[in-house]
C-alpha cells in the first residue's frame, strides 16, 4: 500500500517509521511530478525541499507551531501533508489550491506568502506576538539562499538578533549563495555544534580570557574574527543567531536528529540546509532554471510543451540588444529575473553591461539612478509586482532627480496562475502619481519597440508597461522610431460612442467596436499610448463627435487610466464609464476565466455600451 494514501496530516505522518520517510519522499515528489506536469507550476525548487519539509512536519506540531514559507513557491509538499492532499490536482486553477501558502485556504498556512524575504520579519512578528500572550508554541521560518540577497531579510535578521526570541530560521541553501565556500570539515564540525561541546568550549575560553584586563577584550574579539574567517555561517553569529550547519537536505532522519536538538535551544537559531533543486528528476537537476516555473511537460521525456509564440518579453529582449550595440552607454539592470525579464540574451552579448543584483528591487533602481547620474542608459527590467517593493526608490532617488532611467514593467497585469501575489494590476496607479515620469504601454510588438526606442533618447525617466502574453501585429527587428510624448492615435473613427484603450486592450476595444457595427452602432476606437501625460487634444477633439465614452484598462480602477480620464472629463458635459480591474484583490486562475470575472472582455463591454446609449438617449446621466 502506498504511504501517501494512508497521509492526510502531519499527525498521520508522525505514525509512518523513519526508515520508510525515503519511501514516502519519493512517492510525493511522483505526485508533484504528476500534477505539475498536467497544471504546471514551480517545480525544481518543490522536489528539493520535500525531504525537509516531511523532517520539519515530523519534529513540529503544525498548525499549533508556526510554520512560514518565504515566497512559498516550494510549499507544495507542506499542501500534501496537511489536509490538502486530494485538492493537490487542483494547485493554480482557477478554485482549486493556491501555488503558494494561504491563510484562508488552511489553518496550516501561519502566513500569507508570494514575494521573497519577508519569512524573518514574519517569525519574529509572531514570536513577540506569542511571548505576549504568554503562549507556548514553535515558529520556524524556511528561507531560500536566493531570498537572503534581499535587504528585507537582514533586516529581519538584525532584529530578531537583537531582540532574542525564541525562532529557528532554516536557509535552505541549493548551492547558489553560502555552501560552495564551505567544505566537509565544517560539515563535520556542524554536528560538534549540535551537540554543543564546541559552543561549551567557546564559552569556557571566553569566561577564562576575560579574567585577564589587558589583554582579554582584544584576544575575545580575535576569537570571534577567527570564527567568522574559518567559518563563514558565523556572520549569522555576530548578528545574534546561534549558527548551525551546512546539514546536508537530503538524509530525512539526519534532519530529524538535527531538528529535534534545535526545537527546544533559546534565543534565535540558523539552521543552514543544503539542498538540490529539482532532487529526484534528471531534466529538472540537470536544468533547475528551465522547470523553475515551468508550464505543462512530459514527466518521460522531460519535454516542454510549448507552442513557439512571441512575446512582449521576447520582443523586448531582441530591441534592447539591437539598441545596445549602437549605444554603448545601454546598462541592462534585473533582480534575479534574467530569463524572465528576457535580460539573459543580453547578459551572453554584453556581460560587462548587464547586472542582476538578486532580489533586491529597491537596490536596482537606486543602482540605476546612480548609473544615470553618471551619463549611463539603464534600463531597468523587473516583474511589475516586484516593482512595488521599490515605489520610494523611484519617487526619491530617480523621479526626484529627473534621472533618466527607463523601467521595463514586464508581467504588467493579470498574470494567471500565481494569483494575487503576481498580478500586476496596480503599476499604473502607484506610478501615476509620481511626477516626472511617462509612461508608456504598447498595445502591440511594433509599439514596444517604438517606445523603447523612444524612451532610451529621452534625458527623462520612462516606464514601459506590457503584458505577459503574446504579440499581435508585430514586424520583428522593425526600424523603430521615435514617438510623440503623449500623443494618442484614433484607429477608428465613430460619433455614437467612443472607447478609450490603453496598452493590451487597445484590440479588445477594436473588437467591441466590431461587435457593436453589426447593431449600426459607429464607435470610435483610441489608442492612447500614454497615461503620462494624457493627450487631452484628441479627448477634446472625440468631445466634439460623442459624449458617451469609455475606458479599459488591466489595472485597478482606483488611481489608473480610467478616472484619470474621468478627472479630465469631469469639467464637460460627457458620460464616462470605466471598465478595468474592481477593487479587490484576483484569485488565480486561467487568464480568460480572471479577465471574464473583471468584466474586460468584448461582449461584457458592449453591454455597458449599450446601457450607456439607451441610459443617455433617455436624458440620464
Amino acid at each position: 500500500m502506498s504511504l501517501l494514501n494512508i497521509i492526510d496530516n502531519p499527525e498521520d505522518l508522525k505514525k509512518v517509521k523513519k526508515e520508510k520517510l525515503e519511501i514516502l519522499a519519493k512517492e510525493i515528489r511522483n505526485e508533484i511530478l504528476s500534477v505539475i506536469s498536467r497544471n504546471g507550476g514551480h517545480l525544481s525548487s518543490n522536489l528539493g525541499v520535500v525531504d525537509l519539509t516531511i523532517a520539519i512536519h515530523w519534529v513540529f506540531n503544525c498548525p499549533n507551531d508556526k510554520i512560514i514559507w518565504d515566497v512559498g513557491h516550494q510549499s507544495y509538499t507542506h499542501k500534501i501533508l496537511t489536509n490538502r492532499k486530494n485538492k493537490f490536482n487542483t494547485i493554480r486553477t482557477y478554485g482549486g489550491l493556491s501555488g503558494f501558502p494561504k491563510r484562508s485556504e488552511s489553518e496550516y498556512d501561519a502566513f500569507s506568502t508570494g514575494h521573497s524575504s519577508t519569512s524573518i520579519s514574519a517569525a519574529l512578528g509572531f514570536a513577540v506576538a506569542r511571548d505576549i500572550a504568554k503562549k507556548n508554541f514553535k515558529i520556524v521560518a524556511i528561507i531560500g539562499d536566493g531570498s537572503m540577497t534581499n535587504g528585507l531579510a537582514f533586516e529581519g535578521l538584525q532584529n530578531a538578533g537583537l531582540l532574542k526570541k525564541d525562532i529557528l530560521v532554516i536557509l535552505n541553501d541549493n548551492e547558489m549563495f553560502i555552501s560552495q565556500k564551505i567544505g566537509a570539515i565544517v560539515g563535520y564540525f556542524a554536528k560538534l555544534l549540535t551537540i554543543g561541546m564546541a559552543r561549551k568550549l567557546e564559552e569556557k575560553i571566553m569566561k577564562t580570557v576575560s579574567r585577564f584586563h589587558n589583554f582579554g577584550k582584544p584576544f575575545k574579539k580575535f576569537i570571534r574574527r577567527m570564527k567568522v574567517m574559518l567559518f563563514p555561517g558565523m556572520l549569522f553569529e555576530e548578528m545574534g543567531f546561534t549558527y548551525i550547519g551546512p546539514v546536508q537536505g537530503h538524509n530525512i532522519c539526519n534532519l530529524i536528529t538535527v531538528l529535534e536538538k534545535l526545537k527546544d535551544m533559546k534565543g534565535p537559531v540558523l539552521f543552514h540546509v543544503t539542498t538540490k533543486k529539482g532532487k529526484g528528476y534528471i531534466p529538472a537537476e540537470i536544468n533547475p532554471t528551465e522547470f523553475h516555473s515551468v508550464g505543462k511537460f512530459n514527466i518521460k521525456t522531460g519535454k516542454i510543451f510549448q507552442q513557439h509564440m512571441i512575446t512582449y518579453t521576447d520582443i523586448f529582449s531582441d530591441m534592447l540588444v539591437k539598441l545596445a550595440y549602437v549605444n554603448k552607454k545601454i546598462i541592462a539592470i534585473t533582480a534575479a529575473m534574467p530569463n524572465g525579464t528576457g535580460l539573459d540574451k543580453f547578459a551572453k552579448i554584453f556581460p560587462n553591461r548587464y547586472f542582476d543584483v538578486g532580489i533586491a528591487e529597491g537596490h536596482a533602481v537606486t543602482f540605476a539612478a546612480a548609473l544615470a547620474a553618471l551619463g549611463m542608459k539603464p534600463v531597468c527590467a523587473i516583474y511589475s509586482t516586484f516593482m512595488q517593493r521599490a515605489i520610494d526608490n523611484i519617487i526619491h532617488d530617480v523621479a526626484l532627480q529627473k534621472l533618466p532611467v527607463v523601467f521595463a514593467l514586464d508581467r504588467s497585469g493579470l498574470v494567471g496562475e500565481d494569483g494575487g501575489t503576481h498580478h500586476g494590476v496596480f503599476d499604473l496607479s502607484y506610478l501615476n502619481y509620481i511626477p516626472q515620469l511617462i509612461i508608456m504601454c504598447p498595445s502591440n510588438g511594433n509599439e514596444l519597440q517604438d517606445m523603447l526606442n523612444t524612451a532610451l533618447s529621452l534625458d527623462k525617466p520612462c516606464v514601459i508597461r506590457y503584458p505577459k502574453g503574446t504579440v499581435t501585429n508585430t514586424t520583428l527587428n522593425k526600424f523603430s522610431s521615435t514617438l510623440q510624448i503623449g500623443k494618442a492615435v484614433i484607429l477608428k473613427d465613430g460619433n455614437d460612442i467612443c472607447f478609450l484603450g490603453i496598452g493590451n486592450h487597445v484590440n479588445t476595444c477594436l473588437k467591441t467596436a466590431e461587435l457593436l457595427a453589426k447593431q449600426n452602432i459607429n464607435a470610435s476606437v483610441i489608442n492612447m499610448r500614454f497615461l503620462k501625460p494624457i493627450d487631452i487634444n484628441i479627448l477634446k477633439e472625440m468631445i466634439s463627435k460623442t459624449k458617451n465614452f469609455i475606458t479599459v484598462e488591466e489595472n485597478a480602477l482606483i488611481g489608473g487610466f480610467g478616472l484619470t480620464i474621468k478627472a479630465i472629463l469631469c469639467n464637460y458635459d460627457v458620460f464616462v464609464e470605466c471598465v478595468g480591474i474592481p477593487d479587490k484583490f484576483i484569485e488565480h486562475g486561467n487568464l480568460n476565466i480572471l479577465k471574464k470575472k473583471c468584466g474586460i472582455v468584448t461582449e461584457d463591454i458592449a453591454v455597458i455600451a449599450l446601457q450607456m446609449l439607451k441610459k443617455n438617449k433617455k436624458g440620464f446621466c
